[in-house]
């Protein structure tokens, strides 16, 4: 079973979310965040990235940024511009991407099934990250950027999804990267307690994005249950902010590879000797069209790369994913890229940045890139189930959940 709790919300007035909700902490530098909220004091950016009120020089780790982004929170409340829910709700969050939707529930999941591997992670974090995002949390009392989750579809779940998104939602806006972000608050008790049982016939719940996020909560939660002697389970800080999607809503995009040389080979040179593990041809299209097909641009061409009948173990969940079928058989053995999470000469690029992104790479600073095709949810729950960890860079997803749509206290006084 999960265990997911219903919360009093922190969250912006509907007349003010699309200035204050922000695109996650960790997709742009603290340059990119000052000049996205420039302008506007309401965006939570001044929450989430404090440093941005600070002079570009000062340490964005400094107690000083993190103090900041505690007052900044408790302004834009005490001004009236976010408020607190009466009632312990969960929420229902869309996103809506072109012709995609997905739509999931937000809710505060346990960190002891995290703890004890009901919440299925499949990728290492740093703890300097874990550092910064458990400090954060700590001092500002709140759980605001909420962890990316998924779990495998039930009718029960489905059935509420469609009946509770019929009424109108409380918030409805686009966001100037055109994404969709509509949200419906669920008070009334009855559904409150439908959702919980209904997640409690779900098995395990995966983090799809957020590994840093649910690390942060649990080492949050570490951190209080010792300063508390009176710690009993019950605490809000032993659950955290989250909002799970069925998987079969979920979409995924590739995430591509771009490196700086050749190591030393010629043009004709690399082509030949990869083309010992992969069939290689030139192709007019340049996206993949199918797992365990790659496009490659080199030279101002696109190819299309497929692995050799052998080349990988195809019972293995990560050796026989795409980018691991990649690393092992071209960019170790030929490229010299043995350590893609340490190696200056390998760069990433998301796929929602699309292959013309690859081509101006390549004429900019890099000598040739790889497009994937994108991961499955159900190759990345095969690799949970089994306790195992994916590569670097496996999975880019699109849409991205933003910040501040609903936020999560951690001070037990005002639950």
């Amino acid at each position: 079973m999960s265990d997911v709790r219903p919360f009093k919300g922190l969250r912006p007035r509907a007349d003010l979310v699309a200035r204050v909700a922000a695109p996650p902490y960790d997709v742009m530098n603290s340059e990119e965040a000052r000049e996205m909220a420039r302008g506007n004091p309401l965006s939570f950016l001044h929450v989430s990235k404090a440093e941005i009120d600070f002079p570009p020089e000062f340490d964005s780790h400094s107690p000083e940024v993190y103090q900041k982004g505690a007052a900044n929170l408790r302004k834009l409340e005490a001004d009236g511009v976010m408020f607190r829910d009466k009632t312990p709700c969960f929420y229902l969050y869309r996103l809506k991407m072109g012709d995609h939707v997905q739509t999931g529930f937000v809710i505060g999941a346990s960190v002891a099934e995290y703890e004890g591997g009901l919440v299925k992670k499949h990728e290492l974090t740093r703890r300097d990250k874990e550092d910064d995002r458990a400090h954060h949390v700590d001092v500002l009392d709140n759980q605001s950027g909420p962890v990316l989750l998924t779990y495998r579809a039930t009718g029960a779940l489905d059935g509420l999804l469609d009946r509770l998104t019929r009424g109108k939602p409380e918030y409805d806006f686009v966001s100037p990267d055109g994404i969709g972000h509509t949200l419906w608050v669920v008070s009334d008790p009855a559904d409150v307690e439908a959702i919980r049982v209904g997640f409690g016939e779900v098995a395990a719940l995966y983090i799809a994005d957020g590994h840093h996020r649910s690390a942060a909560a649990f080492r949050c939660r570490n951190l209080r249950r010792d300063r508390n002697p009176k710690h009993d389970g019950t605490e809000l800080y032993n659950h955290f902010l989250a909002v799970a999607f069925p998987d079969d809503q979920l979409k995924i995009q590739g995430y591509y590879r771009v490196v700086k040389d050749l190591n030393g080979r010629t043009s004709e040179q690399f082509l030949a000797e990869i083309g010992s593990k992969f069939t290689v041809a030139p192709v007019a299209d340049p996206m993949p069209r199918d797992l365990h097909r790659y496009t490659m641009f080199l030279d101002g061409k696109w190819y299309e790369l497929v692995p050799k009948p052998g080349t990988f173990p195809a019972d293995d969940p990560v050796r026989s994913l795409d980018c691991s079928i990649l690393q092992d058989n071209l960019l170790a053995p030929v490229l010299g890229v043995a350590d893609p999470r340490t190696d200056k000469r390998i760069d990433f690029v998301g796929g929602i940045r699309g292959t013309k992104e690859l081509e101006r790479r390549c004429k900019l600073d890099m000598k040739v890139a790889f497009a994937l095709y994108p991961v499955t949810v159900g190759q990345l729950m095969a690799i949970a189930d089994s306790n195992a960890i994916m590569p670097p860079k496996s999975t880019w997803f699109e849409p991205k959940l933003r910040d501040a749509m609903v936020t999560r206290s951690l001070d037990d006084s005002r639950a």
